[in-house]
C-alpha cells in the first residue's frame, strides 16, 4: 500500500514542532546526478539517504564524494531496504518507465530528469501509475525555472505585452563524433529520438511554459553530418492555442552554441539569450514604437534566482511537504514531449500537420518516435 500523503508540518503553523525531512534516493550517478544531490544538500528539509547504480563501485564512489550512508547495484533492493520519500531518478531514458513504476510500487515520489520517457505510452504509464499511488511525478526541465522567465510568463498571460505574435525558438548546440560514439546514443532503440528528444525539449519546454497549449505542429527531421541513426538537425512550425506561430530550429552541429527564444508581442519583444542556463542578463524586453512608457513596469525584480536544478527541487519539496500540486516549474510533464512526438510524427508523414487529436490516436508515434530522416551528407 502506498505511504499516507505527506502532510503540512506543524511547525509551518506554530514554529513549536520540528520539521520532517524528505528522504530522498537516488538512482544513476552520471553528470546530472551531481546535479540533484547539490540540490538536496542545500534544501533545509531534505536529505539523501541512498544511491543506486547499476555499477555498485560507481554508486559507493558517488555515495563517498556526497556523504550518502547507503550506496546500492540494484534500484528493488535500494527501494526494499530504505523507503525513501522520494526518488531522484538520473538514468537515460529507455529505463525511466521501469525504474518510475518501482519506486511509485514502494511508496516514493518521483522526481525524474528529461525526457521523461522515450515514448508517450511510456508516459502515459508512468502518469496512471502515480495517480494509483497518489504519488507525485515531476519531471526536471530546470529551464523553466528563475525569476527572469517566472516574470515574463507573467507578463504574458496577464496582457502586459500585448498578444504574443510570433516566436522563435533555437537550440544551436556542438556535438562532435565522440559524442555520438557511446554505443547508446544516436539509435532509435536505446535513445528513442536524436537532437530534437535529447537537446531541443529543454527550450521547447520553456516555449511552453511561456506561450500555454499547442494546436498544430509540422516538422521535418535532417541528417547532415554525424553518424547516427537519429537526425542531427530538426526544424518545426508549431502554431498554439493562442494563436502564436513559432518557428523552432535543433541542432547539434552548430559549433558557436547557443539557446535562444524570441517571442514578438504586440507591445514588445521579448527574447533570452543563453546555452545551458539564464539569469536576469540574458533576458530582454524590448518595447515597441510607442510603448516605451510602459517599459518601466516590465522591468525585471531586483531579486535574481538563476534557472537551475536547485529552485526546482526546492518547490517540488516543498509542494510535497505541503501536500499541495506541484508548483508550474515542474507540472504538465506530458506538453514538451507531446511537441516533439509532433514533430517526429510530422516527419514521419513528409511534413504532414500534426494536431493533438491526431496525436493522442497516433499510430505510431505513441509508442516510439522512429521516423524517416532525410540524409543530406555528402
Amino acid at each position: 500500500m502506498p505511504q499516507e500523503a505527506l502532510s503540512i508540518p506543524a511547525d509551518l503553523v506554530d514554529g513549536q514542532h520540528p520539521v520532517r525531512s524528505l528522504r530522498c534516493a537516488l538512482v544513476g550517478t552520471g553528470a546530472v546526478a551531481h546535479l540533484h544531490a547539490r540540490a538536496v544538500a542545500v534544501h533545509p528539509h531534505a536529505e539523501l539517504v541512498a544511491v543506486a547504480d547499476i555499477a555498485l563501485a560507481k554508486a559507493e564512489e558517488f555515495a563517498a564524494q556526497y556523504a550518502v550512508p547507503h550506496a546500492y547495484g540494484d534500484l528493488d533492493e535500494m527501494l526494499g531496504a530504505q523507503h525513501p520519500d522520494v526518488v531522484l531518478i538520473c538514468t537515460p531514458p529507455g529505463v525511466h518507465r521501469e525504474q518510475t513504476l518501482a519506486a511509485f510500487a514502494a511508496g516514493a515520489h518521483v522526481v525524474v530528469e528529461k525526457p521523461p520517457a522515450p515514448s508517450l505510452d511510456e508516459l502515459d504509464d508512468m502518469r496512471a501509475a502515480a495517480e494509483r499511488a497518489d504519488r507525485r511525478l515531476a519531471v526536471v526541465f530546470q529551464q523553466r525555472t528563475g525569476t527572469a522567465a517566472a516574470h515574463v510568463r507573467r507578463l504574458l498571460r496577464s496582457g502586459a505585452l500585448g498578444r504574443p505574435l510570433v516566436a522563435v525558438c533555437q537550440t544551436l548546440w556542438f556535438r562532435d563524433a565522440e559524442y555520438f560514439a557511446v554505443p547508446w546514443r544516436g539509435r532509435w532503440a536505446t535513445e528513442g529520438g536524436g537532437t530534437t528528444l535529447g537537446h531541443g525539449i529543454h527550450q521547447l519546454d520553456l516555449l511552453g511554459h511561456l506561450l500555454g497549449d499547442w494546436a498544430s505542429v509540422h516538422g521535418r527531421l535532417w541528417r547532415l553530418d554525424r553518424e547516427t541513426e537519429t537526425e542531427d538537425v530538426s526544424t518545426a512550425t508549431v502554431v498554439f492555442a493562442g494563436g502564436v506561430v513559432a518557428q523552432v530550429v535543433t541542432s547539434a552541429v552548430s559549433p558557436r552554441q547557443t539557446s535562444s527564444i524570441r517571442i514578438d508581442t504586440q507591445k514588445a519583444t521579448v527574447t533570452v539569450d543563453h546555452l545551458y542556463g539564464h539569469g536576469h542578463e540574458n533576458w530582454r524586453i524590448t518595447p515597441a514604437p510607442g510603448f516605451e512608457h510602459e517599459a518601466d513596469a516590465w522591468a525585471f525584480p531586483e531579486a535574481e534566482e538563476r534557472s537551475d536544478h536547485a529552485p526546482l527541487l526546492r518547490d517540488v519539496f516543498d509542494a510535497l511537504l505541503a501536500g499541495s500540486a506541484l508548483p508550474a516549474t515542474a507540472d504538465a510533464p506530458a506538453r514538451s514531449l507531446e511537441l516533439v512526438a509532433a514533430i517526429y510524427a510530422s516527419a514521419a508523414a513528409d511534413g504532414a500537420v500534426i494536431t493533438p487529436e491526431i496525436l493522442a490516436n497516433h499510430p505510431t508515434h505513441r509508442a516510439g518516435f522512429e521516423s524517416p530522416v532525410t540524409d543530406l551528407r555528402s
